[in-house]
């Protein structure tokens, strides 16, 4: 699920112009990744108006785990 579910916030973000940007909000804030699931966590049942909640839940446990939160970024940049 996470390649299939990669692109399709990969696309998003790029239709947005903000690939880079996330990329290194993501590098830039790895210390707070944690605080940032819980926030997804929290605003789940608010957010999924706009996001499935299987993204929802997808980008909080990518945000839980520096390893998943790493291999994103890369994604994020061989691709950009």
């Amino acid at each position: 699920m996470e390649n299939t579910t990669w692109s399709v916030w990969a696309e998003m973000l790029q239709r947005w112009g903000l690939r880079g940007f996330a990329a290194w909000l993501l590098e830039a804030a790895s210390p707070l990744n944690v605080v940032g699931a819980q926030l997804v966590y929290v605003g789940q049942p608010f957010l999924e108006v706009f996001i499935p909640g299987s993204h929802m839940k997808a980008l909080a446990q990518m945000l839980e785990e520096p390893r998943q939160t790493q291999a994103f970024i890369r994604y994020l940049q061989e691709e950009n």
